[in-house]
């Protein structure tokens, strides 16, 4: 066997807090682009994600020379514990491990045979390490966690949906307490509870205890604007105290009352509002007694809302795995003060060949990475390293958190309860997965492709008379939606005419392409231009172009963005969308095993013909020759299910009104609207929002803040003078020079 050199070994040491990483780079597609609307987001469900393939053998040959590469890194390692990361010649993390002993984890790697494999894959890839030691085993179980969160290796157990749960937050930092929903780092003062399962539980909760405690939901900068009391007021939501229609002082006690009950104590709340309603009955105040019942009707109604409650258990988290045909799915519930705040099915990324207790033990310790532990956790199977995850997750909590598997009784209950639905969950997506691939190879018959598509584009764009002009790329393939490859294009070109609907199109198309062209090159073969064939008899004739021309079918139809609603006639709000191009994410895996392609087998255009010329003009202006084109054009009357197909080349076609493949196009077609619409309504709203004090270097949000509210008005700090700056509080001199020379650089 060849020598290989020793490599020089990286190790770095972590103390204090071990879940903060030292790392030398991060996954392109560590973040997703996301931008639904939060609300929409957990209310709907989640699109159905593609199981990871089987891993191919490795040849004996790559897999001796992947364990001469890490021989020579284990060699000089310390018998220490740490965290290790396993690079292949790319530069990508394959496989992210803690050990107890660096020396003796890596030395189980040395050996050229006996792995299974996925570990014999593993080690062939394998052609660099990076090593972390860390002051104790369970510091390198966080570190662990952490870095497999952001790193999301191939060989690794990876949480796809780490989406932040929602809590309900109390706040301490104003005069008259607010309750709303939070997601995110606590930085805010005053008491969190959570978290629920969805923002639908939240917000029903919220509801709830404005009916029952009357407390204002409305931001400070409403509240403290107010001349008179807002229409929650009348409807007996809100008790007023923005106008004094209530005392602070009682005010104060209707959030110490909700702050009881929302931490466990309901029934004291409930005593004391039956005794003050039977008094106010006694001394003959009828209306201030029925106050007082409509309020115990709210509180029986929150308490009853959250379905199966327990009776020992006031804190926990139950997680429950279930496997079928390869895939995992993962239900959690959670349970405080004794009520269920929700519960909610993830499906981790795992090879089949990884047994279940891995998958859990790997997916419990990414799972609350970035979320405060209960003090109970119960697990429905036994893990191998269950007191050590207990004591990681007690230093993350600073309490005491029990790690348990339950046998008998309440808990027992429990767990069998979530099992059965993490079974439910993982059977729908089986039957949704295999429905999708129906769907598609339905969509390549309907319009002859040359095979079954496994990724489809749709484009569309958004504005309101040329104005914060957003495109926006949707991705289906067999797993359905895959969100991680959306893309919103802000328009940028100089030359771009307001209004212009081809020539975004044309922008859109070009720069996307022209990335694509650039980090995934095309075998020649593959790019000759297909012959879309006429599709099958099913289809329905068009219309003669006389009476299309006057039906408007087949046209170009009329921006339906600019009433602000998707296809349905859905209102859509969306996150801010991204300001750059981010790269493609790594290439994925289909349920068929096939890696998921970066060059899309299906562009569908939102449009008719003109839509579909400028798209064909961008592809050939990047060379992307070969990608299917279809535009779907809305018919008469914008009817949903007289769409017409512009196939170039073609006459244009439509599809009997209950084909299964028109009905999938609608889908894609309306999931396209609704993103493109959100993405244009986040940059509207923050150009409707900016401040010329966001321009300013040095001017944060507390500094904008705290000259807000000292000077009232933005025109009354443009006319500050420099002495008045200084005295704002928060603005030091330097601080307010600055601010005093922006607004005068002009002058």
């Amino acid at each position: 066997m060849t020598a290989v050199p020793r490599p020089r070994v990286r190790l770095s040491r972590i103390r204090g807090d071990a879940y903060i990483p030292i790392m030398t780079r991060v996954a392109a597609n560590d973040v997703p682009p996301d931008i639904l609307d939060q609300d929409a987001d957990e209310a709907a469900p989640l699109p159905p994600e593609a199981p990871e393939p089987e891993i191919e053998a490795a040849a004996p040959a790559s897999v001796l020379a992947g364990a001469a590469v890490i021989r020579g890194f284990w060699s000089t390692l310390p018998s220490a514990p740490g965290v290790y990361r396993m690079i292949d010649a790319r530069g990508d993390v394959l496989y992210v491990g803690k050990a107890k002993s660096l020396k003796a984890r890596v030395g189980s790697y040395v050996r050229g045979g006996g792995h299974s494999t996925r570990i014999a894959r593993m080690i062939a890839d394998t052609a660099a390490m990076e090593f972390v030691t860390t002051g104790t085993e369970t510091e390198a179980l966080l570190l662990e966690a952490n870095l497999i969160k952001q790193l999301r290796p191939r060989y690794n157990v990876t949480l796809r949906d780490d989406k932040s749960l929602p809590y309900i937050l109390l706040t301490a930092d104003s005069e008259a307490p607010q309750v709303v929903k939070h997601r995110g780092a606590r930085n805010r003062k005053g008491s969190y509870f959570g978290p629920f399962a969805s923002v639908w539980a939240v917000n029903r909760t919220i509801n709830a205890l404005q009916r029952a405690f009357l407390l204002r939901s409305c931001s400070d900068s409403y509240y403290e604007n107010r001349t008179r009391p807002c229409l929650l007021f009348q409807i007996k939501r809100c008790s007023g105290p923005c106008t004094r229609e209530i005392d602070l002082g009682d005010y104060a006690k209707l959030a110490e009352e909700a702050n009881l009950f929302l931490t466990g104590r309901s029934n004291a709340v409930k005593t004391k509002l039956s005794a003050e309603m039977t008094q106010a009955a006694e001394e003959l105040e009828f209306e201030r007694a029925a106050r007082y019942r409509d309020r115990l009707a709210a509180l029986s109604a929150v308490q009853s809302s959250h379905g199966a409650n327990t009776q020992n258990v006031e804190e926990a988290d139950v997680i429950a795995l279930d496997e079928q045909a390869g895939q995992f799915c993962i239900e959690v519930f959670f349970f405080r003060n004794h009520q269920n705040w929700g519960n909610r099915a993830y499906f981790p990324k795992a090879d089949r060949s990884i047994a279940k207790a891995e998958v859990l033990s790997s997916f419990v310790a990414q799972f609350y990475d970035d979320k405060p532990p209960p003090r109970l956790v119960f697990l429905s199977e036994e893990i191998e390293d269950c007191a050590l995850l207990a004591a990681a997750l007690t230093v993350k909590a600073g309490r005491k958190v029990e790690v348990s598997v339950p046998q008998r009784g309440e808990r027992r209950m429990l767990v069998e309860a979530a099992l059965r639905n993490a079974k439910e969950a993982l059977g729908r997506r089986l039957a949704e997965t295999s429905s999708q691939a129906r769907l598609l190879a339905s969509l390549g018959t309907t319009f002859g492709l040359p095979r079954v598509p496994r990724r489809i584009e749709v484009y569309d764009n958004s504005h309101i008379m040329g104005t914060n002009a957003v495109g926006a790329m949707i991705v289906a393939g067999p797993a359905g939606l895959m969100k991680t490859h959306y893309r919103t294009f802000n328009m940028r070109s100089e030359d771009l005419v307001p209004g212009d609907d081809y020539g975004m199109m044309r922008e859109m198309l070009r720069r996307r392409f022209a990335r694509l062209v650039k980090e995934f090159p095309r075998d020649p073969a593959a790019a000759a231009a297909p012959v879309l064939p006429v599709p099958p008899a099913a289809s329905v004739p068009p219309a003669e172009p006389a009476a299309r021309a006057a039906t408007g079918e087949g046209q170009e139809p009329a921006d339906p963005d600019a009433a602000g609603q998707d296809a349905a006639g859905r209102e859509v709000t969306g996150r801010e969308p991204a300001t750059r191009e981010p790269a493609d994410p790594a290439p994925e895996a289909d349920p068929e095993g096939e890696p998921f392609p970066a060059w899309p087998d299906l562009l569908l255009i939102d449009g008719g013909k003109g839509q579909v010329e400028a798209a064909l003009a961008a592809l050939a202006d990047v060379g992307a020759t070969g990608v299917p084109v279809i535009g779907v054009a809305k018919g008469r009357d914008r009817d949903a299910g007289r769409e017409t197909f512009v196939i170039p080349g073609r006459e244009p076609v439509r599809l009997p009104p209950r084909d299964p493949a028109l009905y999938f196009v609608q889908r894609l077609r309306d999931e396209a609207h609704r993103f493109a619409i959100g993405a244009h309504r986040a940059k509207r709203k923050r150009e409707l929002t900016r401040s010329p004090l966001d321009e300013i270097p040095g001017i944060g949000p507390s500094r904008k803040r705290a000259l807000l509210h000292h000077f009232g008005t933005m025109k009354a700090i443009e006319r500050a003078a420099l002495e008045d700056l200084m005295r704002a509080p928060g603005v030091n001199a330097a601080t307010a020079r600055v601010v005093y020379d922006f607004f005068r650089a002009g002058a």
